[in-house]
């Protein structure tokens, strides 16, 4: 299957404007004039990716830019998604009780390079891992030398390419965990993108496991 070129720099301000069109500004609390200075120090790191190649029906892109809870709840972001041509939210599930998703908080093996705004690189959907146990997927990422992604890598994947997330190809997001057994997953429930969780030792057989090459911020903490 042929793969699309994409270029860098066109992306990456397709993104932020993504963003500005989905009300994160004013979720942020900022204009818009301000939140794109606070993403627009990432250009420069996006377009030394290079002229990338990506499909994402075929669950990979080069890069996302991501903006995390620090910024936008993450109950607020996942309320700006929506499937491919569909527009109803994606919504947070009830089986987290209160308090829960601020619990799920970023493993310490993802090194998360920027508090508020970085760029993920090399962005795989995972559905190689489909019926696999999470856990042992989560242990074949690492030996690649991988690392799956957070609850807010998983929401902007979506956000920024609504049409990866497709019936029987969904994906666990093991890069943030609360100290249990349970492993986020974003799927399809009522036509609409969901954010829930599913136990670690329990395989799915339409939940992979979704996966990053590295993360970059404009100044790495």
């Amino acid at each position: 299957m042929t793969h699309t070129a994409i270029d860098p720099g066109a992306e990456f301000d397709r993104q932020v404007h993504n963003l500005i069109e989905r009300d994160y500004p004013t979720m942020a609390r900022l204009t818009p004039e301000r939140f794109t200075a606070l993403v627009a120090p990432l250009r420069d790191l996006a377009t030394d990716v290079g002229h990338g190649t990506g499909k994402p029906d075929t669950g990979h892109v080069p890069f996302l830019l991501v903006v995390t809870r620090e910024v936008v709840a993450i109950e607020q972001t996942m309320a700006r998604t929506t499937l491919h041509g569909k527009t109803g939210p994606g919504f947070v599930d009830r089986s987290f009780e209160p308090g829960a998703l601020e619990r799920f908080v970023a493993v310490e093996e993802t090194g998360l390079p920027g508090r508020r705004a970085y760029l993920l690189l090399d962005v795989e959907r995972g559905e190689e891992f489909c019926g696999a146990v999470p856990g042992d997927a989560m242990d074949a990422v690492a030996t690649r030398g991988r690392s799956p992604l957070t609850i807010e890598e998983g929401i902007a994947l979506i956000t920024h390419f609504p049409e990866i997330l497709v019936k029987n190809k969904c994906f666990s997001l093991g890069g943030s965990r609360s100290g249990d057994r349970r492993v986020p997953a974003i799927w399809i429930s009522r036509h609409t993108p969901k954010l829930g969780w599913c136990w670690e030792g329990n395989p799915h057989t339409w939940l992979g496991m979704a996966s990053a090459g590295s993360r970059r911020a404009a100044t790495e903490q």
